[in-house]
């Protein structure tokens, strides 16, 4: 949903405008903040502290609402279990396509994952961007707990120490 509009002065003219429901960071100083989609302040626009610990970054292939996420030096990714050097290190709650910039949550409640069963461990998966509720066992893998269901469409993200398995 597009944010509310508002009628402001620009260079002597009343002109309408639309609110913004998220910050890039200070390019967006000034500007009025509108709520987002679930009418709540996006956490892009809370100093830091306050809210969810929030990270914009880029993303260096398309992401998916809920999708796990490894942060490396160009931005963020997919974590993969299948190899030791993509561990979960936050996840993201709305697509995110490659080449954009996302917020990156480093904490909290992933709301936008399916099928999880309440009160299980949910580890990091060897498919990409993905939690699975059965520990890894193969040999080279990246074992990580990444957190505990919490409903069957949310898992609260403890980011766990990755053990590469022998």
């Amino acid at each position: 949903m597009a944010a509310k509009k508002f009628i402001r002065l620009v260079a002597g003219v009343l002109t309408e405008v639309f609110g913004v429901q998220s910050s890039a960071g200070a390019g967006n100083a000034g500007d009025i903040v509108a709520l987002d989609d679930t009418g709540k302040i996006d956490p892009s626009m809370m100093p830091t502290g306050v809210g969810a610990d929030v990270v914009m970054l880029t993303a260096t292939e398309a992401l998916a609402a809920g999708d796990w996420i490894n942060i490396y030096s160009a931005g963020m990714r997919k974590a993969d279990a299948s190899t030791p050097g993509k561990p979960c290190d936050g996840f993201v709650l709305a697509a995110v396509s490659s080449g954009a910039v996302g917020a990156a949550y480093k904490e909290g409640t992933n709301t936008q994952v399916t099928g999880q069963t309440m009160g299980s461990d949910v580890f990091l998966s060897t498919t990409p961007g993905a939690g699975t509720h059965t520990p890894l066992s193969a040999a080279g893998n990246a074992s990580q707990r990444i957190g505990k269901a919490v409903g069957a469409t949310a898992v609260d993200f403890e980011r766990g120490q990755p053990i590469t398995l022998a």
